[in-house]
């Protein structure tokens, strides 16, 4: 099992990256957002980021922008929206990232009253980036989301999403699937029924009302029985903590207790 940790955006990403390795985490997952993870800013630090990340022994998963509109009812900004996802994508893959993970399109704004059209766009968009993926030798490992999205977040979804797009992955996040369902439903069936399409996993805790990424065993996540099926199903690959408490040692508690876990009977 390899263990990441995710840059904050706003912090420089070497500086993340020492960060890390002092905490000894195996690799970064870069969140290529601004104001400092810009692909054009990643692009022309590339030596450096490759440098820093052999010097320090670690390996790097890209996670592609989070806050773009990729099913965007205006056609403008949905396109501009698309652009700047698969200039990303072809920035991770020159950074050297075999493994990237992509949000699925949101259905913002009035999306939610034409449903069917944003979805169209959606598997359109999907469409594009598995082509593009596939060129580049990476593969998108494709995020569960929570229910505000709309698209990505049940595992119907995802059947559906998987029978389309027979090279993608799933990124399972346990924060998300936690939010309205903290019965631990969502994330049992995510696991039960996609275990052999897990390529990547992120762990934080919340409530069950909002996306706190908070560490392990501070939510209503039901990390020990996520475990015990995820170690029923094989897995054996990156997790990343994907955990924003503003005092990072709690990024190192969570990992121990999550590798415990694994480790227990």
């Amino acid at each position: 099992m390899l263990f990441g940790a995710m840059n904050f955006p706003v912090t420089p990403v070497l500086d993340e990256i020492e960060t890390f390795a002092r905490l000894g985490f195996d690799y970064l997952e870069l969140a290529m957002d601004p104001p400092m993870a810009h692909h054009s800013i990643l692009s022309a630090a590339r030596a450096a980021i490759t440098q820093a990340l052999k010097d320090n022994g670690m390996g790097l998963v890209c996670h592609l922008p989070t806050f773009l509109t990729t099913a965007d009812l205006t056609e403008s900004l949905r396109r501009a929206s698309v652009m700047e996802m698969r200039q990303s994508l072809d920035v991770a893959a020159d950074l050297g990232a075999k493994k990237v993970v992509l949000h699925p399109s949101m259905a913002g704004g009035m999306g939610a009253f034409v449903l069917d059209t944003v979805k169209g766009y959606a598997f359109d968009f999907l469409s594009e980036m598995v082509e593009a993926a596939q060129h580049l030798d990476t593969t998108i490992c494709l995020e569960n989301m929570f229910p505000r999205y709309q698209l990505g977040v049940e595992p119907d979804d995802f059947e559906e999403i998987f029978k389309a797009f027979p090279s993608l992955k799933l990124t399972l996040d346990t924060g998300h699937a936690n939010i309205d369902d903290r019965r631990g439903r969502r994330l049992k069936e995510l696991v039960g029924r996609f275990g052999n399409r897990i390529g990547h996993i992120h762990i934080s805790d919340n409530q069950g009302k909002r996306d706190d990424h908070l560490a392990v065993g501070r939510g209503t996540v039901k990390f020990a029985n996520l475990v015990r099926h995820l170690k029923a199903t094989g897995y054996d690959d990156t997790i990343t903590l994907e955990i924003f408490e503003p005092n990072r040692k709690m990024l190192v508690e969570s990992r121990e207790r999550i590798k415990a876990m694994f480790a227990g009977g």
